[in-house]
């Protein structure tokens, strides 16, 4: 992708987060889709390009009275929105579509209109091969790397817990998170034990909600009412089914190849970022996402944390809206992390990092499955 090529021109969440019990996973797509075509200053027939994961882009389209020349309906779980923004920068560059809509709405919490949750029954790898042994979804499965990334590199539960207690600190600056009180590494560890190590407090919300984004070309973007945010560079990668089958339990090879694109393709050097999100369904995900994408050296970022450089007022902000520990987790968290990157860029945020240039967006699907980062910008590099 040419850096430079293709901005955000419109994003935007739900109107409301948390527990919606009256509205649909089809209908959050929907209001997402037309606050951000709101943002942007956008009409439904001036979208040629529809990409979503949790619902079929045909049915978004139809939904929307939309008639697009270019659908994506890539689903690799939690990332899936970071792989749609690069897809779509890719065919816009290509000449394939105009202006390209991606959304994201999911009744995690309330259940409405969602359909049946896949990926643990008999049919799959993960069902046969893993699920005898016990892992009952997400909580139990992301334990055994993290155990085994403990063991190896002497991080300690304190580091873990004080994951979540920096990022409740950012919370606290977001009107729109679900939780705002100051927590303390004792807290964290002295609430209720999902499966070991984590807690409830290192564990992701259950929420209702969505967003959505709006992409077009660098050339058309300083016609739109909003500060373009330019996308620099992406990546994307995919690695195993099963948690059991990484090829080493301490590093992410998805995150390492995804981020290691987007850093390539961007131009830019660690130096050079001024703000990251990484997806952290679970407290453990913030110190796979800092090594793998080389801002820490393997086992070191538990004290990095530690020592508060990601924390207000620290080098690196990391996940500035609370996080999926304490701002909002629906099921597939990356379109959120996406939101707040452009928020930063737009220099819009509630917790707002002072003259941030460059902002990461990095995401995990599945159990270390998949992989995808996208660089920011709002300059004109």
């Amino acid at each position: 992708m040419k850096p430079n090529s293709v901005a955000i021109v419109g994003a935007a969440e739900t109107t409301e987060m948390g527990r919606i019990p009256n509205t649909s996973q089809i209908m959050l797509h929907a209001d997402a889709a037309l606050n951000a075509m709101q943002d942007a200053g956008l009409k439904p027939g001036d979208i040629d390009g529809v990409a979503c994961a949790g619902e079929s882009p045909t049915n978004i389209a139809h939904y929307l009275g939309i008639v697009p020349t270019w659908v994506d309906g890539t689903q690799v779980g939690g990332c899936s929105f970071m792989l749609h923004v690069r897809h779509a920068a890719a065919a816009i560059n290509e000449g394939l579509c105009s202006a390209v809509l991606i959304t994201h709405g999911e009744s995690g919490r309330s259940r409405v209109g969602t359909g049946r949750r896949g990926g643990g029954s008999g049919h799959t790898l993960a069902g046969q091969f893993e699920g005898p042994f016990g892992t009952m979804g997400p909580p139990s499965a992301f334990t055994l790397p993290f155990l085994r990334y403990m063991k190896e590199t002497g991080t300690t539960l304190e580091q873990l817990a004080n994951v979540a207690v920096v990022q409740r600190e950012w919370a606290a600056l977001n009107p729109r998170a679900t939780f705002k009180d100051p927590i303390t590494i004792d807290d964290v560890m002295n609430s209720r034990m999902i499966a070991y190590p984590f807690h409830i407090f290192e564990c992701c919300l259950v929420t209702d909600g969505g967003g959505a984004l709006i992409l077009v070309s660098a050339e058309r973007a300083r016609d739109f009412p909003q500060k373009p945010v330019y996308i620099l560079g992406s990546g994307e990668s995919v690695e195993t089914p099963m948690v059991s089958q990484m090829a080493r339990f301490e590093s992410s090879k998805a995150f390492a190849v995804s981020g290691k694109k987007a850093f390539e393709e961007a131009g830019i050097s660690h130096a050079d970022v001024d703000h990251l999100m990484i997806y952290d369904a679970f407290a453990h995900l913030p110190f796979y996402g800092l090594e793998d994408l080389g801002f820490c050296k393997p086992g070191e970022a538990g004290q990095f944390i530690m020592d508060r450089n990601t924390a207000i007022g620290g080098k690196l902000p990391l996940n500035t809206n609370g996080g999926g520990l304490s701002y909002m987790h629906s099921g597939m968290y990356g379109m959120y992390a996406l939101q707040e990157s452009v928020r930063q860029m737009r220099g819009i945020a509630p917790a707002q990092v002072p003259d941030a240039k460059i902002s990461i967006a990095h995401g995990v699907g599945g159990m270390f499955a998949a992989s995808g980062t996208i660089v920011m910008s709002n300059q004109e590099i």
